[in-house]
């Protein structure tokens, strides 16, 4: 954790059922409109003192955020037994909204993958939304996770302000979490390459995107079809502020998106990082692709 996170906040585990209560009502805090699917304590219970992790961040005795998951085991190798595909399932992270951008999701991220480690599993998945850049930044960049698998519709049509009036696709990433790429991320061991290394390395825009007019990021006219071994996919840099000048445009966002790396990973790419240029007016947001990496771990 970081240095203002660890003074800041405490972590530890939750399993007493009136904490875990306090963990139902602050996911209607963090995602207004979540109604029906909030997780419910009695739920949480069951996954914390079953070999789930569920861990709560304390401000004295407040708790502003939390995150927890439970065992699972990795389909993409289904003729091993159980215990060889053993995996985590990070189902849910959330932070109250006044205590966002001080570090704290990656905290507790990190957090969790000790207390996985621990009991000796190696990978943990999650979903999230492609389309949203920090989230990205955080998952694919920060933490070194990756991902082959795209899921449509996964969450089927959600109230939620964050997510209503778009198809929940999502991301299913892989993280390895004892594997040299991700201590590597986690330690900062090395300095993060930047668009201009990829561009350098031969790496090829998918779809070209574009600033209409409005100065919305607008998708590509025409996709390109990989050539190499390198891509790029660029996405919009704040979801969020694009759905609300036009939802039309994040729809047709969602579509192209889901095209393009639906047909990346079928031929065998994945994603292995992401780039933000914090440009001060129009910011610009990277996915890279890359085929045949040797090893996810």
């Amino acid at each position: 954790m970081g240095g203002m996170v660890q003074q800041q906040f405490a972590i530890r585990y939750l399993d007493s059922f009136e904490e875990l209560q306090v963990v139902e009502r602050l996911q209607h805090d963090i995602w207004p409109g979540i109604a029906n699917d909030a997780v419910p304590a009695s739920l949480l219970s069951v996954i914390a003192h079953n070999g789930g992790v569920v861990l709560g961040a304390f401000e004295g005795t407040r708790l502003v955020g939390f995150v927890f998951g439970f065992l699972g085991t990795d389909p993409h190798t289904p003729d091993r037994v159980a215990m060889a595909r053993l995996k985590h399932c990070s189902h849910m992270l959330g932070v109250h909204p006044d205590y966002r951008s001080q570090g704290l999701g990656l905290a507790l991220k990190l957090a969790q993958r000790e207390a996985v480690v621990k009991q000796g599993v190696r990978l943990m998945t999650w979903t999230y939304d492609p389309l949203q850049s920090r989230n990205a930044h955080i998952n694919v960049r920060r933490l070194g996770a990756v991902c082959r698998s795209y899921i449509r519709d996964a969450y089927g049509e959600m109230q939620d302000g964050l997510n209503q009036g778009l198809a929940s696709d999502r991301f299913q990433v892989e993280w390895w979490l004892t594997s040299r790429r991700v201590q590597s991320r986690v330690e900062r061991k090395r300095k993060p390459l930047d668009l201009a290394n990829f561009l350098a390395a031969g790496a090829q825009k998918l779809n070209p995107a574009f600033l209409g007019d409005d100065n919305l990021l607008r998708p590509a006219r025409a996709l390109e079809a990989p050539s190499g071994n390198l891509a790029l996919v660029e996405i919009p840099p704040e979801l969020g502020r694009l759905k609300e000048a036009d939802a039309g445009l994040a729809r047709a966002w969602r579509q192209q998106t889901r095209e393009i790396f639906e047909q990346a990973f079928e031929a065998g790419f994945l994603v292995t990082d992401f780039v933000y240029l914090k440009g001060e007016t129009f910011p610009r947001s990277y996915y890279v692709l890359s085929h045949g990496e040797g090893t996810l771990g």
